[in-house]
């Protein structure tokens, strides 16, 4: 699958991946560090995940 890294503009190809948190344990990210969205969804930890999937992960800001 194709998953695009945001703010940083990175595109990778990940493979043999079937929920959102397989992926970002491969990715080495936190959940809830990101926004893990395919097409116009979010989509949480226990999604399937698709080989054919575009997934863009989307760094959360905030502030104080």
């Amino acid at each position: 699958m194709r998953v695009r890294l945001n703010p940083q503009g990175k595109d990778l190809e990940v493979d043999d991946v079937r929920r959102v948190g397989d992926l970002l344990g491969r990715l080495g990210i936190l959940p809830g560090t990101v926004l893990v969205i395919r097409g116009d969804r979010l989509l949480t930890e226990d999604a399937a995940l698709a080989p054919s999937d575009e997934i863009e992960l989307r760094s959360v800001v905030s502030g104080g």
